[in-house]
């Protein structure tokens, strides 16, 4: 059996997420089992999402709204109880991959949750170093913390030197979601 690797997708340049999707196209075309989890994204606000679960992939949602609202302008109440609900939510994610028999998991912006502090770290690196052996784990998102770098295998980042939104065009169905 082929051990899986932690692949990391990060920077400020576009295509994180689509690479990590590419790659769930050809572990789906090899008859393999995907699983994605989205952090701070909505729920099927994504072309990639829709046809991925039309393909059999499952997708789990947390956030959505979190990436909506200046989580620093929330009372230290609300915020720890969204950090539990992160938390939780990864939770679920370990005990997916440890019940079912995936082959890639995708953590799709959940450098982007670590960074904004509604999942910790120390977690995620957990959840790396207890995954199977055979598993192939995806993160995704701008800023990969340095610890999570440290232990992954393959490191890409998307670098921006020129983008759409620097000119005021916005999101285009189909090209950006």
């Amino acid at each position: 059996m082929t051990r899986g690797l932690i692949q990391v997708y990060t920077g400020d340049g576009k295509g994180k997420t689509t690479a990590a999707v590419g790659q769930a196209l050809r572990f789906l075309g090899r008859d393999c089992r995907v699983i994605m989890a989205q952090f701070l994204k909505q729920k099927d606000a994504s072309g990639e999402v829709l046809i991925l679960r039309k393909l059999g992939v499952e997708i789990l949602f947390w956030g959505g709204d979190y990436g909506k609202r200046l989580i620093a302008n929330l009372p230290l109440e609300d915020v720890e109880n969204i950090r539990k609900e992160g938390e939780n939510f990864l939770k679920e994610v370990m005990q997916r991959i440890k019940s079912k028999r995936y082959d890639l998991l995708i953590l799709d912006e959940i450098s982007v949750a670590i960074n904004h502090g509604l999942i910790r770290e120390k977690n995620l690196i957990e959840l790396l170093r207890n995954k199977p052996d055979f598993l192939e784990v995806i993160i995704t998102g701008r800023g990969a913390p340095s610890g999570i770098i440290s232990i992954a295998d393959l490191v890409t980042e998307m670098r921006k030197i020129k983008h759409p939104y620097d000119q005021s065009i916005k999101l285009r169905k189909g090209v950006e979601y």
